[in-house]
């Protein structure tokens, strides 16, 4: 401690101060006065050199505390219910080592979501891969029927399709999941959000022979950005006609009030078993209903947009007796 050129600085002061003191109740008082002017300055500088020194071993102990949380030892307590500067830097510095030793669970969480994430996305690519590969080995054969090299071509053009997709949308997901994507901040109209959103499976629902009925408020709105909300919206469609029997209905309705939008999505198809239902908006997730070619991506998409949105999605479901979307968007709060 007394190394540290402040302290001596401060030393030397006192020690001056100390000394003129004396002198100067000697000439002006006693030589008693000066004694016991000495014996009191010196009895100050002590308790402050003391004092001193404790708070040095106070922040030297800080220190050492600083040096293990860097270590990575985060379940060290520096907590101090005292008063003064010293227990508040303690409880600052034991904030900061929580929030640090949070910061370290999410980063261990995030590398565990993302090593999954990559070998789930592997085994998505993997299977295609395979399959074109056999296949570009049998379009070698100069003897394969023209049938069957137009079978393959097509076979190989639909899963590179399926690929381009898979890639496509686990790029959106990452640049949502990122906080790099800047959601527009414009006043939509429910009923043309519908309609947009409705185009994209107007065919496969044809095709299905499935009715669909929509009904709401006519200036029911909400803000927020209108392609990317679409895109939730059709993964949510597409997920309903999927599982939704030749000759079922889709219906979707919409309407505003003082805190919220609500748009209600719902079909009379097969349902969602119970036990899938806290996991459906789950990367990569395939429930027991899920299709051969299902990836686990639509609802995961639609999820985070809408929460990105300041919104909220839930969902119901019964076996057998269809499932309903409940989508909400909260009004800003200024």
């Amino acid at each position: 401690m007394l190394r540290n050129r402040e302290i001596m600085i401060l030393l030397t002061a006192m020690c001056i101060i100390c000394i003129a003191s004396c002198i100067a109740a000697a000439a002006f008082f006693s030589f008693k006065t000066a004694l016991f002017t000495l014996f009191t300055s010196g009895l100050l500088i002590v308790c402050s050199l003391l004092f001193t020194c404790w708070r040095y071993r106070e922040i030297e102990k800080l220190s050492s505390y600083l040096r293990q949380i860097t270590s990575g030892n985060y379940s060290l307590d520096v907590r101090d219910n005292q008063e003064g500067e010293l227990s508040i830097l303690k409880n600052d510095i034991y904030k900061v080592t929580l929030m640090l030793s949070e910061q370290k669970s999410l980063l261990k969480r995030d590398k565990v979501l993302l090593t999954d994430a990559i070998s789930d996305i592997s085994h998505q690519l993997k299977t295609p891969l395979t399959s074109m590969l056999m296949m570009a080995d049998l379009l070698n054969d100069a003897k394969l029927p023209v049938v069957k090299r137009t079978e393959f071509i097509h076979s190989i053009r639909l899963q590179l399709e399926r690929m381009e997709w898979l890639v496509s949308s686990l790029l959106k997901l990452s640049k949502i999941d990122a906080g790099t994507v800047e959601f527009k901040k414009d006043r939509i109209t429910v009923k043309k959000l519908i309609e947009k959103s409705v185009e994209a499976v107007m065919i496969p629902m044809d095709i299905k022979e499935q009715m669909l009925s929509i009904e709401g408020e006519e200036k029911a709105s909400f803000i927020g950005d209108l392609n990317w909300t679409c895109e939730a919206i059709i993964n949510i469609l597409k997920n309903c006609v999927e599982h939704t029997p030749t000759g079922g209905a889709i219906s979707i309705s919409f309407s505003e009030n003082v805190l919220f939008t609500e748009i209600l999505i719902t079909d009379n198809g097969e349902g969602i078993p119970k036990e899938d239902i806290p996991y459906i908006f789950n990367r990569f997730y395939k429930g027991k209903n899920a299709g051969e070619d299902s990836v686990g991506i639509g609802l995961a998409m639609a999820h985070s947009i809408i929460k990105s949105q300041n919104g909220d999605i839930h969902v119901k479901s019964k076996q057998n007796k269809g499932t309903q979307f409940q989508l909400k968007f909260y009004k800003q709060i200024v």
